[in-house]
C-alpha cells in the first residue's frame, strides 16, 4: 500500500498538479476578493475530465495555496486577501511599516507551513476519532464558540476597549439585516430584494481595510506629500523561528480542532488563535506593534483548519467549511462517496490525497520563499501608482463575487465608514469578527431554546458549551481586571 501511494503522489503529472495548484491558490487568495473558495469553486469543473487523484490533488493545492496567499496583501498593504487573513492585517502591516516586509512574509511562510503539516499528520493519525468528537457540536456548543468568539472583540481592542466594543457592536448590528435564519422573517431590509439575502461579507472586508486605507494614502499623498514607501528584504531569524515554534504548535493544533468543528473555519481559528498566544504571551502589550507571535499565530491557525476542515468531510462527508463543501460536490462526480466506507473501498485513493496534503504544504513553503522577493515589491511602487491598482482590485474582486453592482456600492461604504472610523480611533477587527460570528452566534443560540424548550440551562449542561462559555466570559471581563490590578499595583507604589 506504501509503495503504491508514493508512486501515485510522485507522479510527474500529479506534482505538477499540486505544484500548479497551490501556485493558483496563492494567486487567488493574494487578490483581495478572490477568495480561497472561489478559486476551488472556478476551477472545480476542469478536474471532471482528469484522473480522481489528480484533480482531487489540484483542488487541494489551490486550497492551502488560497489559505496562505491572503497573508501576503495583509502584510504589505494592509489588505486581508482572504476573510482568514483578518487576524494578520493587526501586526503584519506593522512590519511593512518599519521596512521589514520581508520578515514578516518569512514569518507567515514558515508559520502557514508549519501549521499545515500539524494538520495534515493529524489529518492522518487520528481523523476519524477526531471526527466523532466534531459530531457532539451541536447547536449549544456551536453558539458557545462564537461567544467565545466574540469575546476576543474585549482583547484586539487595543488601550481604548469602549471604542473597540462599540466597533464590535457596530458589527453585530450589521449581522442582523437579511433573513432571520431561523424563521426567514426579512428584517432591516428597507424593501431591498438585495438586502434580504445580508450584507455580502467580502465587499464589506474589502471597503473596511482595503479602500479605507487608499483613502488614508491618498490623503498622505496630496497633503504630506510623502515619498514612495522603501523596505528592506530580511528574512526570518534564528531568533525569530525559535520564539515562533511554540506559538506554530498551539495555533496549529488550535486550528485543526477548530477546522473539524461545521460552521467554523481559518477566520474563527485565527482571532482565537492570535487571542490565545495574547493571553500566554509575557509581553501582551507588544501585540498589534508588529511581533512575529502576531503573525504566526493566526497563519498558523488559518492554514491548520485546512487538514481540520477536511476530516469531517472524508470521515463522515460533512464539509468543515466553505472550501470543503464544493470539494464534497467534486468527490462525489468522481465517484467517491465520503465516509467510513471510503477508507475501506478507496483505501488507497484516501491514503494518496493524505500524502498530496503534505506535499501541497511543502511546495507552499518554496513558491513562498521563491517569491518572496517578487512580493516586496510591491511595497516599492510609487504609492501613486499603487493605489489606483488597489482600488480597481477591491472593484473586481467585490464584484467578482455575485456578479452584483450592488457589492460594489456596498464596498464603497465599507471603505467610507472604515476612513472616519480609521481617523476617529475605532479599531476595524471588531466589526469584521462581528460579522463573522453574529448569524453563527444568533441562530444557534435560538436553535438551543428550542432544543431546551426555553431553558438557559442547557448551555451549562453540556461540558464543551459550559466550558466555552466560561472562557469567553473570563476573555471580556480580563482586561478589566488587568486594569484594575495595574491601577492597585501603582496605589501601591504610590
Amino acid at each position: 500500500m506504501f509503495m503504491t501511494v508514493l508512486s501515485n503522489v510522485l507522479n510527474p503529472v500529479c506534482l505538477l498538479s499540486i505544484l500548479g495548484g497551490v501556485a493558483m491558490g496563492i494567486s487567488f487568495g493574494a487578490m483581495p476578493g478572490l477568495t480561497s473558495t472561489m478559486g476551488v469553486a472556478l476551477l472545480m469543473p476542469i478536474t471532471f475530465s482528469m484522473d480522481p487523484h489528480i484533480g482531487m490533488l489540484l483542488l487541494i493545492g489551490i486550497f492551502c495555496g488560497a489559505i496562505y496567499g491572503g497573508s501576503i496583501t495583509a502584510i504589505l498593504i494592509n489588505t486581508p486577501g482572504t476573510p482568514s487573513a483578518a487576524a494578520t492585517v493587526l501586526d503584519g502591516y506593522k512590519f511593512t511599516e518599519r521596512g521589514e516586509a520581508g520578515r514578516a512574509l518569512g514569518i507567515s511562510t514558515v508559520a502557514s507551513f508549519g501549521g499545515g503539516i500539524i494538520s495534515g499528520v493529524i489529518l492522518i493519525l487520528v481523523a476519524p476519532q477526531l471526527a466523532q468528537i466534531a459530531l457532539k457540536f451541536n447547536a449549544p456548543e456551536s453558539f458557545a464558540l462564537a461567544f467565545f468568539g466574540l469575546s476576543i472583540i474585549a482583547s484586539i481592542s487595543g488601550k481604548d476597549m469602549v471604542k473597540g466594543l462599540m466597533s464590535g457592536t457596530l458589527g453585530l448590528l450589521l449581522s442582523l439585516i437579511g433573513m432571520d435564519n431561523v424563521t426567514a422573517y426579512t428584517r432591516f431590509s428597507f424593501g431591498s430584494t438585495y438586502l434580504m439575502g445580508g450584507l455580502s461579507f467580502i465587499p464589506v472586508l474589502v471597503g473596511l481595510f482595503a479602500l479605507s486605507q487608499c483613502f488614508l494614502t491618498v490623503e498622505e499623498i496630496y497633503v504630506e506629500r510623502t515619498k514612495a514607501a522603501r523596505t528592506r528584504n530580511p528574512l526570518p531569524t534564528l531568533k525569530d523561528l525559535k520564539t515562533i515554534a511554540p506559538t506554530i504548535l498551539r495555533a496549529g493544533l488550535t486550528g485543526t480542532f477548530i477546522g473539524i468543528i461545521p460552521g467554523a473555519g481559518g477566520d474563527i481559528s485565527a482571532f482565537v488563535s492570535y487571542d490565545m498566544e495574547r493571553r500566554l504571551s509575557k509581553h501582551p502589550e507588544k501585540f498589534g506593534t508588529g511581533i512575529p507571535e502576531g503573525i504566526a499565530a493566526p497563519e498558523a491557525s488559518n492554514n491548520g483548519t485546512t487538514g481540520g476542515a477536511l476530516i469531517p468531510l472524508l470521515t463522515l462527508g460533512i464539509p468543515g467549511d466553505a472550501n470543503t463543501a464544493v470539494m464534497l460536490g467534486a468527490l462525489m462526480m468522481h465517484n467517491l462517496t465520503p465516509g467510513p466506507q471510503l477508507f475501506l473501498t478507496k483505501a488507497e485513493t484516501v491514503n494518496t490525497l493524505f500524502a498530496g496534503f503534505i506535499i501541497a504544504n511543502v511546495c507552499m513553503l518554496i513558491l513562498g520563499f521563491l517569491g518572496q522577493p517578487l512580493f516586496v515589491k510591491i511595497v516599492s511602487i510609487p504609492k501613486r501608482v499603487l493605489v489606483p491598482v488597489i482600488i480597481v482590485m477591491c472593484t473586481v474582486g467585490s464584484f467578482a463575487i455575485n456578479n452584483n453592482y450592488y457589492d460594489i456600492i456596498i464596498m464603497l461604504i465599507a471603505g467610507i465608514v472604515g476612513y472616519f472610523m480609521s481617523k476617529g480611533g475605532y479599531p476595524l477587527s471588531p466589526i469584521v469578527l462581528a460579522l463573522i460570528l453574529g448569524p453563527m452566534a444568533e441562530g444557534n443560540f435560538r436553535r438551543s431554546l428550542v432544543m431546551s424548550q426555553g431553558s438557559y440551562s442547557i448551555f451549562f449542561q453540556r461540558p464543551f458549551s459550559a466550558a466555552f462559555i466560561i472562557i469567553g466570559i473570563l476573555s471580556l471581563l480580563w482586561p478589566i481586571i488587568s486594569h484594575m490590578r495595574g491601577k492597585w499595583r501603582m496605589a501601591q507604589k504610590g
